[in-house]
C-alpha cells in the first residue's frame, strides 16, 4: 500500500505532520477527515526529500543532497530495527513505528518508503537496495541472507554490532591522531606569524645600524622575506600539487602502486595493514555468519578495503578459492595480509567455525591497530612539542642576538 506524507490541522487548531498508508491520495484525505483532521497537503512518499537542496524548477533535478543516514545514525537505526524484530514485532510494524517516531523528515520519509515496499510484497533487502546511497551492497547482502535463513532479528543484531565496532575503531583512531594534528596546525600558525611579522618588525629596529647582524638573524630575515614575497605562490603550488596528486591517484594502476608503497612505510605501513585487515576480516566473518556464500562474501569484503593493493590481493585470493583452494591457503599466499588472517582461517576451516574464528581474528587485529595508533600518538605528541619549541627558540634567538650585541657595545 502506498504511503503519503501529510500536513493537517486538528480540532485544537494545531498543525500535525506524519505519514499515512492509503490506496490513493483521496483515500488518505478521507482517512484524515475521519480522524477529525483537516488535510492541508497530502503528497506521496518519494524516499525522502532533501530540504535545502537546489532543484530545477519544474524539472525536479536535485543538484546537491547529503546522505539521509550518517554512519552513526545508520548504526542506531539498525539497532532499533534489530530490537523490534527480535522482540517478535513484524517487520512492517517495526518500520511503521520507526517512521512515526523519527524526528527527521527525510528519515521518516525514507523509512515510510521502505515500509511501503515491504507492504507491497517486496523483501526487506530488495527495498533497501532501492536506496544504494544509504545502504551499501554489504548491508543489503547481510539483510537478504537473514531473510532467507529466517533469522532476520539475529542477523540485524550482528550487523548492528559490526557497525558499532567499526565506528568505535574509527573513532579511536581519529581520537589518537587528533591531538598531534592540532599541535602541528598550531605550531605552523605560530611559526608563520613569528617569521612573517615579528622578525621583520625587529629587523626594522636595527635597519639603521651599521653593524652586521648575527648569522642566525640574517637567515631568519631571509626566510621571512621568502614567506612574505612567495608565501601565496607557495600555497598555490602546494594546492595545485595536491589536486594533481588526487587526479593521478584516480588512475587505478597508480593508486595501487601508491597504496602498496604506503604499506612499506615504517610506522604508517603496519597501521594501514592492520586497519584494512581488521575491516576485511570482520566483514567476512559477518557475511559468512549470516549465511552468505563464501565467494560472494569474499567479493563483498574485498570491496571494503580502502587500500587498493590489499584489495587486489583479496580479489586474487577469491580467484584461488573459486578454483578450489582453501581460504587459509589462499590468504597465506598474500603477504600483505597479516599472518593472523590465514592462521585463524585455517583454524576455522578445521573446526567448522569459520565465522567465529574470523571474528576473533578481526578483534585481535583491531586491538593491535589501536595499540599501534596510541603508541604512535604517544611518540608524536612530545616529539612535536620538542620540534615546535626548538623552532620557536631559534626565532627568539634570532631576535635577541642583535639586542644582546647592542647591549654589549653600550657597555
Amino acid at each position: 500500500m502506498p504511503a503519503y506524507t501529510f500536513e493537517a490541522i486538528d480540532a485544537q487548531g494545531q498543525t500535525r505532520k506524519g505519514v499515512i498508508d492509503a490506496e490513493t491520495a483521496k483515500a488518505a484525505r478521507n482517512t484524515l477527515r475521519a480522524q477529525s483532521l483537516v488535510p492541508l497537503s497530502v503528497e506521496p512518499v518519494k524516499g525522502g526529500g532533501v530540504p535545502g537542496a537546489a532543484q530545477g524548477r519544474g524539472l525536479n533535478i536535485t543538484i546537491y543532497s547529503s546522505r539521509i543516514f550518517s554512519n552513526t545514525a545508520l548504526t542506531v537505526w539498525t539497532r532499533q530495527v534489530a530490537g523490534l524484530v527480535s522482540s517478535g514485532l513484524p517487520l512492517e510494524r517495526a518500520l511503521s513505528a520507526l517512521s512515526e517516531e523519527s524526528t527527521d523528515e527525510r528519515q521518516r520519509n525514507l523509512v515510510a518508503s521502505l515500509r511501503s515496499e515491504v507492504n507491497a510484497g517486496s523483501t526487506f533487502a530488495k527495498a533497501l537496495s532501492q536506496h544504494p546511497r544509504e545502504f551499501n551492497e554489504i548491508y543489503t547482502a547481510v539483510i537478504g541472507a537473514g531473510e532467507q535463513s529466517g533469522n532476520l532479528g539475529v542477523v540485524l543484531e550482528r550487523l548492528a554490532d559490526d557497525l558499532e565496532e567499526r565506528q568505535a575503531l574509527r573513532g579511536k583512531l581519529i581520537g589518537a591522531m587528533l591531538y598531534p594534528a592540532i599541535v602541528t596546525l598550531i605550531a605552523i600558525v605560530i611559526v608563520m606569524f613569528l617569521v612573517g611579522y615579528v622578525v621583520p618588525q625587529v629587523a626594522n629596529v636595527f635597519a639603521g645600524s651599521k653593524r652586521a647582524l648575527p648569522l642566525l638573524t640574517v637567515v631568519m630575515l631571509g626566510i621571512s622575506d621568502v614567506v612574505k614575497n612567495y608565501g601565496w605562490f607557495a600555497l598555490i603550488v602546494l594546492t595545485a600539487s595536491g589536486v594533481g596528486a588526487k587526479l593521478l591517484l584516480a588512475n587505478e594502476a597508480i593508486r595501487q602502486r601508491f597504496d602498496a608503497s604506503v604499506l612499506t612505510l615504517p610506522l604508517v605501513g603496519p597501521l594501514a595493514r592492520g586497519y584494512n585487515a581488521a575491516r576485511f576480516t570482520g566483514t567476512l566473518a559477518m557475511l559468512a555468519g549470516a549465511g552468505v556464500p563464501i565467494l560472494k562474501a569474499l567479493q563483498s569484503a574485498a570491496e571494503t578495503l580502502g587500500n587498493r593493493a590489499m584489495r587486489a590481493d583479496a580479489l586474487d585470493a577469491l580467484i584461488l578459492v573459486r578454483e578450489g583452494a582453501p581460504l587459509a591457503s589462499a590468504m597465506a599466499q598474500k603477504k600483505r595480509f597479516p599472518g593472523l588472517v590465514s592462521m585463524f582461517s585455517r583454524l576455522g576451516e578445521q573446526t567448522g567455525q569459520l565465522p567465529v574464528m574470523l571474528q576473533r581474528a578481526a578483534q585481535q587485529l583491531s586491538a593491535e591497530v589501536q595499540r599501534r595508533a596510541f603508541a604512535l600518538a604517544t611518540i608524536l605528541e612530545p616529539l612535536l612539542i620538542v620540534v615546535m619549541g626548538m623552532v620557536v627558540m631559534l626565532i627568539v634567538l634570532a631576535v635577541l642576538l642583535p639586542i644582546i650585541e647592542l647591549n654589549q657595545l653600550a657597555r
